[in-house]
């Protein structure tokens, strides 16, 4: 059994902070579940450009206010508590901060290792391994 407490990973490699967010990697790869789980923070009025193209994601908004927008379609979506979105096929969009921190849960299928961020095209790689 694992058991951890997401304040475990606050202040160490597994918290992972840019300009416009912060993740909380808390089940990675190396815990052999088959997915990650990850509590992140969405600053306010930032937009960040997404477009997983080897992980599948499932997204829990607890906290806050923000916004997605696909970009094949320009469909927007509002986020607050109890929205629930899932990019099942890989959906290319941009994901923008509201007016409060927009705290979610995430699940990553293939799990990450930990260390990801988004590249210039805004992708993970597929195994980010640490040096």
């Amino acid at each position: 059994m694992i058991v951890r407490n997401v304040n475990e990973v606050i202040g160490t490699e597994h918290e992972v902070i840019t300009e416009n967010w912060l993740s909380r990697r808390v089940l990675l790869q190396k815990d052999g579940m088959g997915f990650s789980f990850h509590e992140t923070v969405i600053f306010p009025g930032t937009e960040t450009h997404i477009h997983y193209q080897n992980h599948l994601e499932a997204v829990w908004c607890i906290e806050g206010d923000g916004e997605i927008e696909t970009i094949a379609d320009g469909k927007k979506y509002a986020l607050g508590p109890g929205v629930v979105y899932a990019l099942n096929e890989n959906d290319e969009h941009w994901l923008r901060g509201g007016k409060e921190p927009l705290r979610v849960i995430c699940v990553f299928n293939p799990p990450l290792t930990g260390f990801e961020v988004h590249d210039e095209k805004g992708v993970y790689p597929a195994d980010a391994r640490a040096a």
